[in-house]
């Protein structure tokens, strides 16, 4: 499995590598002229009817950012529609969604509130129900957007244009932009990992297939190949992922743009951060579980793009990724020490993950290098400074693994708690206006309610394993099962992330 998972990090930095090389950037490979530009007198009409769906729930914190930004988007206001799906049970959070609606309503906007009697479906159920509305039968194209992102005014005027001149697009899919990644050394840690991601694995199957997950916001569909893939659907945690295979499998192309950034929120609080990742592995793995048969008898794609799919998209960085991490490192490599006669080649567990560490770190901005040579120096001193966040990155993400490989094994199972889902905690501006220091020393008191048995265990049997290597081995593997354990303490203690008061 680490040798899949290797042979997976080389692949995708050759085809990023190549892509640099050869300047295959979407403007180049696709049709992009601004809106309205072929036929200047034809107005507004020239211009497609956009719905800006955003779905929220109980968004106290960010509710006004959000909606704010699509208000303001630049585009004729007789061509969109903004949409709020409101799923708020708090009737006084509803009544702030309401009056912020109506205030946008009295600027001449045209602006859209819808409720619903249950919340069947969670996401994907609101996302559904609001397609069903009369006026958005006019509509060309969605944009969706989470209650905590917030596009720049010019994001439909780069966006749409790849769609309208491309008629087997489906999707054109943005950047995240996080506002929050200095807050705590979590959401540090987190934007490493997501920068990887849309850097990387979303560049390449952009580049290579015109596939890769969507990522639930920050997107414009057409609509039209949303409903040819049969709609949102709720079978999974990700009902994202799940129409950007149906899409995919019905021929459609999808776009990435990495310079189009959306800003939005990274979960700074350790019980957010958790609920999230376990949403994210295990409704990957159900969903594989669900289509790998439909993938494989598909006959509208090619058998290249079938394999993509199966063998890259969902089984090695879905399923093997979450498992090896936590298995081999956590698992197996501390009980070698206990059992001498089992030896692991020094290629299995020094040079392989240190080169994927390595990969990892170069897709992320506060590692890589400027392709301009003005910038280069700037780049060198800013990776030199921030060199040591790949130590405590790859601590966290072992650490982290243990959710990700036990959410993997419940989303391929289909156990209980397979479709749990636990809307992601926003603050927006809580910390900076809300959270007096006397609340905080407070918190911190509260050890008691913030301890995780699994971490602790885990953090207990590490440290065990290196103290019998120091007495016992030879091969040093102490120096990392201590570093290991310790962080596994620390998480296991909930002196991790950020602490709020309720």
């Amino acid at each position: 499995m680490s040798a899949m998972l290797f042979a997976e990090k080389v692949y995708m930095a050759v085809v990023v590598l190549a892509v640099r090389l050869l300047g295959r950037r979407p403007e180049r490979q696709y049709r992009s002229e601004p809106v309205g530009d072929d036929d200047p007198e034809l107005g507004s009409a020239a211009y497609p009817m956009v719905l800006v769906q955003i779905p929220m729930y109980n968004e106290r914190e960010v509710y006004q950012l959000s909606i704010g930004a699509a208000c303001g988007l630049s585009w004729p206001s007789d061509r969109i529609v903004v949409q709020v799906l409101d799923d708020s049970t708090d009737p006084v959070i509803k009544e702030l969604v309401q009056v912020e609606c109506r205030r946008w309503v009295r600027k001449g906007v045209n602006i859209k509130y819808e409720i619903r009697d249950n919340r069947r479906g969670y996401k994907a159920g609101a996302l559904k129900e609001g397609m069903k509305h009369g006026y958005v039968k006019d509509c060309d194209l969605v944009a969706v957007f989470d209650a905590d992102f917030q596009p720049e005014p010019d994001f439909l005027q780069r966006a749409v244009p790849f769609l309208i001149h491309n008629p087997d697009i489906a999707l054109v899919q943005a950047r995240w932009k996080f506002v929050n990644a200095d807050e705590c050394l979590m959401t540090r840690m987190q934007e490493m990992s997501l920068d990887y991601h849309f850097k990387v694995e979303q560049e390449v199957g952009s580049s290579t297939y015109a596939f890769f997950g969507f990522n639930g916001t920050a997107g414009v569909w057409r609509i039209s190949a949303l409903n040819e893939a049969g709609g949102w659907k709720d079978r999974t945690t990700v009902e994202d992922m799940d129409l950007a295979v149906r899409a995919s499998l019905k021929g459609w192309k999808f776009v990435y743009l990495g310079d189009l950034k959306v800003k939005n929120e990274l979960p700074s609080t350790f019980k957010a951060f958790r609920y999230q990742q376990h949403r994210w592995s295990c409704g990957p793995a159900n969903l594989f579980r669900k289509m790998v048969m439909e993938i494989a008898r598909n006959k509208k794609v090619t058998l290249w793009k079938k394999i993509h799919v199966i063998y890259n998209f969902f089984l090695v960085r879905k399923v093997v990724a979450h498992i090896v991490t936590f298995v081999f490192y956590c698992l197996v490599i501390p009980t070698t020490v206990l059992v001498p006669e089992v030896e692991v080649p020094k290629w299995g567990c020094v040079y392989i993950p240190t080169i994927i560490t390595l990969l990892n770190a170069v897709g992320t901005p506060r590692c890589q290098l400027s392709k301009h040579l003005c910038n280069l120096f700037k780049k060198i001193i800013k990776c030199c400074r921030s060199v040591h966040l790949v130590i405590f990155w790859v601590l966290f993400e072992n650490v982290m693994s243990l959710h990700r490989a036990k959410a993997t094994f419940i989303g391929l199972l289909e156990a209980g708690t397979a479709n749990e889902w636990v809307v992601t905690e926003k603050l927006g501006d809580t910390l900076k206006t809300k959270m007096p220091s006397k609340a905080l020393k407070k918190l911190r008191v509260r050890i008691g309610e913030r301890l995780h048995l699994w971490e602790l265990g885990v953090a207990a049997y590490l440290f065990l394993c290196g103290c019998y290597d120091i007495s016992f081995g030879n091969n040093h593997y102490f120096i990392f099962l201590f570093m290991q354990s310790i962080t596994f303490f620390i998480v296991g203690v909930g002196y991790v992330g950020t602490f709020v008061a309720q």
